[in-house]
């Protein structure tokens, strides 16, 4: 039987969401159980948070990085009930529900009843500009079509070509599920980002069918009904901020690296470039794929997390002053494909998708750069970027108005690439390393989504199992 005087020496390696969740849900797991625990987090930034970065400017709300989450991932919303944070969430304006997508340079709405770049609704569906006929009534055979007879995996492009048709996985599917990933569908693994796709094939035999059915479970559950997306009225940086308040007696090395880790008679010493050596029983690795190669290697095999690629992004926020701008919005923002040639990706129309972003007088754009295809665009120098951007939305919107600011922010390889076979992957990957390095546990978007909530959810399983360890 282990002591309860026995303190718990853990370190966790990376100050983003997933090591502040992972640090939130160890200490609580030990309150639960009466254990004591030593927590510390490393990284080698000066401040946590990792890619989230709220800017507080000149009465806007720039999200440097991340800007909102799924509001259908609960585990965020848990988080933030925990943390006395939930009526800080907002939603967006409902007056700002249409996003459009480009097609030949024009912007088209997206049709009603349209989930993740599958229709659940016929009627909208068939009447939409951006399809052909015969890509219309290609995505319907999908209502009639034979499920595959084999579970396994395959890419996210390859399914949907097969069920809905080419057209709309090119011109519909692709720039919106792209820009969660900043991927190539057709190198993107099926059970790794959409495993719900897969799922409705097999249950309901038809992909719509089943999105249909889907549909209506998350608009009974959802915890803001007509709303997709959720934020904090003060930017994602709340999230931060209530988990640093929540780990105030946690130890923090920050704006240090970690270079390698050692075994030791019991446990492990993580090593610091300083020359530090942290002591450890327990070990939480949220860092990117590569890094944690590069501390886990010398010691155990980790293949799988090299054959993990990185894609580098970037977006470019302007703010205008609504008497120049000479534009209104009456939606979200609009995604465009690869097909259309332009730097940029997507651009979120923030100032009408969230009314708390900006000044009643002012507008806030927000245009994204960068894809798995395209790492070029990203290396331009910044005066060659926004002119590259200002470009794209003088030829597609219009706008000739000069910015108030920019602001331009690069994620390098911020942006993992699941590959076929991803899920197989990494439960080999951790069961070895639980064999070679008991008590080292790897979590965090590389492994099982890359969203704030899923990150959240790693976060507290890996607590869980943990402490659930004799």
């Amino acid at each position: 039987m282990r002591s309860t005087e026995t303190i718990d020496r853990i370190v966790i390696i990376g100050g983003g969401i997933s090591g502040l969740s992972s640090a939130f849900y160890l200490q609580r797991e030990a309150e639960r159980l009466g254990r004591k625990v030593h927590l510390t987090i490393v990284d080698g930034a000066p401040t946590l948070g990792g890619k989230i970065n709220t800017l507080k400017r000149d009465g806007f709300v720039i999200e440097k990085g991340p800007d909102s989450f799924l509001a259908r991932k609960l585990a965020i919303i848990e988080l933030a009930k925990e943390l006395g944070l939930e009526a800080e969430l907002t939603a967006t304006n409902p007056a700002a529900k249409k996003t459009y997508i480009m097609h030949k340079r024009k912007l088209f709405a997206m049709p009603p009843g349209l989930v993740l770049g599958i229709p659940t609704e016929i009627g909208p569906f068939a009447m939409t500009g951006l399809l052909t006929w015969g890509g219309k009534l290609r995505a319907l055979l999908d209502l009639v079509l034979p499920s595959k007879s084999t579970q396994d995996d395959e890419s996210l492009g390859g399914f949907l070509e097969r069920r809905v048709g080419t057209e709309v996985m090119r011109r519909i599917a692709e720039p919106l599920l792209a820009g969660i990933y900043a991927g190539d569908l057709k190198k993107l693994s099926l059970k790794a980002t959409f495993p719900q796709f897969a799922e409705s094939e097999r249950k309901f035999g038809s992909l719509i069918k089943g999105m249909q059915h889907n549909r209506k479970l998350a608009a009974a559950s959802s915890s803001a009904p007509g709303s997709t997306f959720l934020t904090f009225k003060g930017g994602l940086s709340t999230l931060v901020a209530g988990l640093d308040r929540a780990l105030s007696g946690v130890e923090r090395r920050l704006g240090v690296n970690a270079t390698h880790l050692k075994r030791e008679v019991n446990g492990y010493a993580v090593v610091l470039e300083n020359g530090e050596r942290l002591l450890a029983d327990r070990i939480v690795m949220t860092a990117p794929a590569f890094a944690a190669a590069n501390l886990i290697e010398p010691l155990a095999e980790c293949s799988e997390l090299r054959n993990i690629r990185y894609v580098s992004v970037a977006n470019v926020v302007m703010a205008f002053d609504k008497s120049t701008f000479g534009l209104a919005f009456d939606g979200s923002g609009f995604v465009v494909p690869r097909s259309e040639g332009l730097h940029i990706t997507a651009c979120t129309w923030t100032s009408s998708k969230w009314l708390h972003t900006s000044p009643d007088d002012k507008v806030l754009l927000r245009c994204y750069v960068g894809h798995s295809e395209d790492q070029e665009s990203i290396k331009l120098p910044d005066d060659k970027l926004v002119a590259a951007v200002r470009q794209d939305i003088r030829e597609t919107m219009g706008i000739t108005a000069e910015p108030l600011f920019t602001e331009i922010t690069r994620l390098n390889h911020s942006m993992p690439q699941y590959p076929v076979g991803h899920v197989e992957n990494m439960h080999s990957f951790r069961t070895r390393l639980q064999e070679q390095l008991p008590g080292v546990w790897v979590t965090g978007a590389a492994f099982d989504g890359v969203g704030l909530p899923d990150c959240i959810r790693q976060g507290k399983e890996a607590a869980e199992a943990i402490f659930a360890e004799k």
